[in-house]
This record gives structure tokens, sequence and C-alpha cells, in this order.
């Protein structure tokens, strides 16, 4: 019987001629090549429904609908190896403070602080009247419901969300928006971060170190320097067609469904932390104009660059763009003295809304799969970019900026792809020949009848941390094949 080979979605089919049924009939005398025949049979019989006549078998069944929300909204979260242990030993018979922190410790994480901020804002609220501020400023309240959950959720805080809806939908002058943006991410992102921390979730902290020091720069430079030289519609539109060709250029790289990714920054070296300080620079700028820019240049960089998977780079630029909002936020008041009332105004009515919105956000989103992630991403920029030409009055110099802008960033942002491809076939590379190195000191030990030093490293390394067992138990796994 011949068989043919082919390939569909990455599965191996295999083409059988005949009329679908592998069952032989029974034979008067059974060749070798027969009895191989009917034992293949027998091991491969589906049910006759599962059977199509000259139709490709393929091995992957199709997902089911409840199995497809698991896979991309149920996946779990990434937590640090200690969070992990501490899930693994705790006994059932423990105080119930205890299972309270360590097994609850999200809804805690979320708890601690909606309750600080709420108590601050109340006991304003009833000082200074708050309540006469909603009936003109609702609108922001109901805003902020949509951009607290998305801040905490994707690697676009707050500001991605407020600036263009302020901006673009209700004429609201950018320098206001800006300016409220970096106030309710210093209060939403904050509260986000802390359940991050207080949750344990994997983070990637060079970034957030590196890419916070160079952001405090760029922040300061883009409010004296940058900002004031700007027009408002071309504060709007290159807001808009930048992240537009970034969430292109991911939307690319994300076409490969397989691609292999790292939780944190592999093989980090000098080189690596400049292009961090430079990330945080040129986001701090963005940030100075339009409230946001540090968190999706840090994402960027992350996931096209240095391969790190959505579900490590979203909590690491939330927790950028809040240390970066509140430096804004006390550059403008402090320094600047320069913050509208209006701006206070519309602080005062979105406060209670996002210290529980992006901390919620940010616990949902944990739970996302990478691709689900970059697909809020795709929605959010295209969405923003179709209403800046709708909205915005475009004259000719401007539209051929936005073109511009958006040619620049697929050059850009496709060097940096192409740039991490490289980077992490170097990466895999030197793995592999590390494994092949340690292969073959395995064998050569084994023809000499002694144990080989590497085994004595890795036996050593036994009781280390969480990450190096891990590395270990992979390792011992190669060996022994």
């Amino acid at each position: 019987m011949e068989q043919k080979y082919s390939t569909v979605n990455g599965e191996i089919a295999i083409d059988f001629p005949g009329d679908g049924n592998y069952n032989q009939a029974p034979l008067h005398s059974s060749t070798f090549d027969q009895v191989q025949r009917s034992t293949f049979a027998i091991e491969n019989q589906q049910p006759n429904e599962q059977i199509h006549p000259d139709k490709k078998t393929n091995v992957k069944k199709r997902r089911t609908s409840i199995e497809w929300i698991k896979k991309y909204f149920l996946e779990g979260q990434a937590l640090t190896s200690t969070q992990t242990q501490a899930l693994e030993a705790l006994d059932v018979n423990a105080p119930w403070h205890e299972r309270l922190i360590v097994k609850h410790r999200r809804l805690v994480g979320v708890a601690i602080p909606f309750i600080f901020f709420q108590v601050i804002w109340w006991s304003c609220a009833i000082k200074y009247n708050f309540w006469s501020l909603f009936p003109d400023r609702f609108f922001i309240s109901i805003t902020m419901i949509f951009g607290s959950m998305i801040a905490g959720m994707t690697s676009e805080g707050g500001g991605a969300v407020a600036f263009p809806v302020m901006t673009l939908a209700f004429g609201i002058a950018p320098a206001v928006a800006r300016d409220f943006s970096l106030m309710i991410q210093s209060c939403g992102m904050t509260a986000a971060a802390f359940t991050i921390f207080w949750m344990r979730v994997q983070l990637e902290w060079h970034s957030i170190i590196f890419c916070s020091l160079g952001g405090i720069v760029g922040m300061a430079i883009g409010l004296e320097f940058i900002d004031p030289n700007l027009t408002p519609p071309q504060k709007k539109i290159g807001f808009v067609c930048a992240w537009f060709s970034f969430a292109f250029a991911l939307f690319l790289l994300n076409l490969y469904h397989k691609r292999k990714t790292y939780k944190t920054i592999p093989d980090f070296k000098l080189w690596k932390m400049i292009v961090l300080l430079l990330t945080g620079f040129l986001g701090g700028i963005f940030s100075a104009i339009a409230g946001s820019g540090v968190d999706i240049c840090s994402f960027s960089i992350l996931t096209l660059l240095f391969r790190v998977s959505e579900k490590t780079a979203t909590p690491t630029s939330v927790v950028l763009m809040a240390g970066n909002t509140v430096v804004g936020f006390y550059w403008r008041q402090v320094i600047q003295q320069a913050v509208s009332a209006d701006a206070y105004y519309y602080l005062a009515v979105c406060i209670p809304i996002v210290v529980l919105g992006a901390p919620l956000g940010s616990v949902i989103g944990s739970h996302f799969h990478r691709q689900a992630l970059a697909g809020l991403i795709y929605v959010l920029d295209t969405v923003a970019l179709i209403s800046a030409y709708a909205i915005v009055p475009l004259t000719k110099a401007l539209i051929g900026a936005s073109v511009g802008i958006i040619a620049f960033g697929f050059v850009f942002f496709g060097l940096i792809t192409y740039a991490g491809q490289k980077i992490m076939e170097e990466i895999e590379k030197g793995n592999e020949e590390l494994q092949q190195m340690q292969i073959n000191s395995e064998e050569e030990a084994k023809e000499k009848g002694m144990k080989p030093a590497a085994n004595k490293n890795l036996n050593n390394k036994r009781e280390g941390s969480g990450k190096e067992k891990y590395e270990v138990h992979k390792l011992d796994t190669l060996l022994e094949a």
C-alpha cells in the first residue's frame, strides 16, 4: 500500500489510497507485508464518521470553543519561582492568614491599593465636594473604566487611551490631556504596579532599572524643549502613527505562532544595557508629549529585539510607566508649576475608578496568552489611527508627516525585528554548542571509565535556585538521551 506524506499547518498528514477503510479482509495466506498492513490498520482504526475517503487525515484535532478560550484567556500567570514554590509547599492545615496571603494573593494585591486610594479620595471628596464635578465630566469617568482596564492588561498605559479620546473625541487641549494622563497613571499604574509586585508576576528587571533611568532624562528634556515646539495636530497624529507602525511590526512577528520567546533578556551584556537606556530616553520624550510612551518603547524592544514573551513584557511596561508618570507629574507641578485646574478636575472624577480598574486589569491580563495580549494592541492602535484621520483637520504637510512617520516606523521596527532574529539564532547556536560539548564530555568520560567534571559541577548546583534546578534537569535529560 502506497503512503503519501504531506504537511498541513506543521502537522504530518498521511494519504492512503482506497475507500478510506483501513480494515483488511481475511486473507488465506499472509505475507510479511500483509501482516504489517493489518497491524497498522488495527492500531490506527478510527470511528467511521471521522474517516473520509480520498482526504488527508490530520493528526492535530481542532480545538473546541472551550479549549480555545482556555488557551488564550485562561493560560495562567507567569510567576516568579519564589511564589511558585510557596504555592506548591502550602500546607492545607496552615493558618487562615497564611492561606489567604499565598493562595489568594491576587485578591489581596488588588484590595490593598484600592483601599488605600479610596480612603484618601473619599476624605478629600467629602471635604472639597467633588460631587459637583461629575455632571460636566462624567464622560471621562466612563472612558477611564475601559482605559484603566486596558492599562493594566496591556503595554499601553491609560494615557494611550485617555490622550487620543480626550483630544480626538472631546476636543480637549493636548497639554491638558497629557497632564491628566500623567496624573491619573501616577495613581492607577502605581496601584497596578503594587499588585504586580504583590502577586510576584515575572518581570524583566534589567528593563525596569535602565529604562527608568533613561526615561527620567527623556521626560525632563521632552517637557522643557520638545513639547513646547509641537502643535496640537502634530502631537495627535505623531502619537497614533508611531504606535500603529509598532503594532503592525508586532503583528508580522506573531504570524509565526510557535516562535521562540524568553522569560527575561537572555545573555545580558553591556550593549543591551545601552539599548535599554536609549529606549527609556526615547520613551520619556514620548511620555512628555502624549502622557504615554516609555511603556510601549520598552515593550517593543523587549518583544521585537530581545524576544521576551509578552507575558513578561506587559507587566514590566506597567511598572515602568508607573515610575515614569510620577516623574512627569512631579516635573509639571513642582518644577514647571504648569498643571491646569481642568487636569485636576478630570483627575478627581477618575481616581476611584482607575485604582480598581488598573490592578484588576493586571490580574486578568496576567492569565492571557501572549498572542491575546498582542491582539489587544493591534486593535487599540488601529482604532486610534483611524479615529485620528477621521477627526483631526488634515493638511498636506500633516498627511505627508504622518505617512513619513508610518513608513519610518515600518522600517525601524522591521530592522529591530530582523536584528532580534539574528540575536536569537546566535543564542540558540551557542546553547546547542554547549549542550553538544556536555554530551561529548559524557561520552569521552564513559570511554575512559571516569565521571566527567561536568556532572560534578551539575551535582554541586542541584541545591541552587529554581532556575538553576530547571537548567540542570534539562541538561540531565539531554545527557541521558
